[in-house]
């Protein structure tokens, strides 16, 4: 597992991380969130040794990365796809990172399959696309079969197969009981794939918990409602004490109903002996919930002096 504690950093006078304590457990995809300049990259730098914490430690599996003699065979990241030699075959360029930690030559063939590159293994990188190059990223994340995966942005430049295929690859690692730090901005590909949500913004932990009770937070779901007499199931909701203010009609000629159980929707329904040929439930979004909490944390809200931008 990761642990974080107290993990602190500032930049001169800006605050990029603060007090930050968090423990990523193996088993599950974590799902790390926060706007632009929220401190996750730095928290990510601080994790992989890249960044010294001002204050506080960062342990994974009881060890600070940097006393780990041969790291890829513990950790494997995905930070920036693009930092690679553009003159390397992509054969070469994992080769070179397999000899620097002992790791069979054998297994650079093998990662290359894994990730769909084996057909052009002797191309150059330079002609690679953006999602090629996501793709050897992550060859090169899993290179020494790491028990931690640490990935930043993964699906910038995948197209819809291989967004599905990274899906499924991550679930598949954390049911081997890996340990994957996922962070994105594809709010609707982190509501599928994460079991547990970290959520910083100014540098401070936000929310850790698992998905389905982050989601929960919210009050925003509504039950919408089809019935033969709209105007009088609205009757029946104002005598059973719903507020006009939480009724409204929407394009589809049905009554959206909010903060009332589907279950009392639809009883009122039947005590007015009103017939409803459609009930849905629908919930807040992970998008809606994430973007209620960290508003106030953005970087386009007036801030206060030494936060970060």
């Amino acid at each position: 597992m990761i642990e974080c504690d107290a993990l602190t950093k500032n930049y001169g006078a800006t605050v990029a991380v603060s007090e930050l304590s968090c423990t990523i457990e193996p088993g599950r995809v974590t799902g790390f969130l926060g706007p632009n300049g929220s401190g996750k990259s730095t928290t990510m730098r601080m994790i992989l040794g890249l960044d010294r914490p001002g204050r506080g430690t960062v342990l994974i599996g009881g060890r600070p990365y940097r006393t780990l003699r041969e790291p890829l065979r513990t950790v494997g990241a995905l930070l920036d796809a693009r930092r690679v030699h553009p003159d390397r075959r992509a054969r070469d360029h994992l080769t070179m990172l397999a000899l620097s930690n002992a790791i069979p030559s054998a297994r650079v063939a093998e990662v290359l399959a894994v990730v769909g590159l084996g057909s052009v293994a002797r191309q150059r990188v330079r002609g690679f696309s953006l999602g090629m190059l996501q793709r050897l990223g992550i060859a090169a994340a899993i290179l020494g079969d790491p028990a931690v995966l640490l990935l930043d942005e993964p699906t910038n430049g995948l197209d819809t197969e291989g967004i599905r295929w990274l899906r499924g690859f991550l679930r598949g690692q954390a049911g081997q009981g890996r340990t994957v730090l996922l962070s994105s901005h594809v709010m609707s590909e982190m509501e599928l794939v994460a079991d547990h949500l970290l959520v910083i913004g100014g540098g401070r932990l936000l929310a850790d918990e698992p998905m389905p009770a982050f989601i929960a937070r919210s009050t925003a779901g509504a039950v919408r409602v089809r019935s033969d007499d709209n105007a009088a199931l609205a009757r029946a909701f104002a005598r059973a004490g719903v507020g006009a203010d939480r009724i409204e009609p929407d394009a589809e000629h049905r009554l959206v109903i909010r903060d009332v159980p589907a279950a009392r929707v639809g009883a009122i329904a039947a005590e007015a002996g009103v017939i409803v040929s459609e009930l849905t439930e629908q919930r807040a979004s992970l998008e809606d919930v994430y973007t209620d909490l960290v508003t106030p944390h953005g970087r386009h809200r007036h801030r206060v002096a030494g936060e970060v931008a």
